[in-house]
């Protein structure tokens, strides 16, 4: 009995742990997976080859944290909207991608 509550317990604070590093909705990814931004899109790809999946961003904006730049996508499935960042490094090679704004992800960045 008290090996299972620990580890009910363990499995737990690993969850939530992993969830912290990257604030994300377990629903918008969930609801979102299948989209070509999320299901194609990998790091290391080329920004010409996000463009082909994407097609042009909402919105581009020069990282500040890191060298690079971040794409702003929204999403939109049944009538909801969703945010999408594709980040790209110095080389323009994707480097994080998640249901964020460049800048939301760009604060996260700032508070690690």
């Amino acid at each position: 009995m008290y090996k299972t509550k620990l580890l009910a317990a363990f499995c737990a604070l690993a969850a939530v742990t992993g969830c912290a590093s990257k604030m994300e909705n377990p629903v918008d990814y969930v609801t979102y997976r299948n989209e070509p931004l999320a299901k194609q899109v990998d790091v290391g790809m080329t920004k010409s080859q996000v463009l082909t999946v994407g097609g042009p961003p909402s919105t581009e904006l020069n990282r500040t944290v890191r060298s690079g730049t971040c794409n702003n996508y929204v999403m939109e499935k049944d009538g909801s909207k969703q945010v999408y960042y594709v980040s790209f490094d110095a080389n323009d090679r994707v480097d994080g991608k998640g249901f964020m704004t460049c800048e939301q992800m760009e604060q996260n960045e700032r508070n690690m």
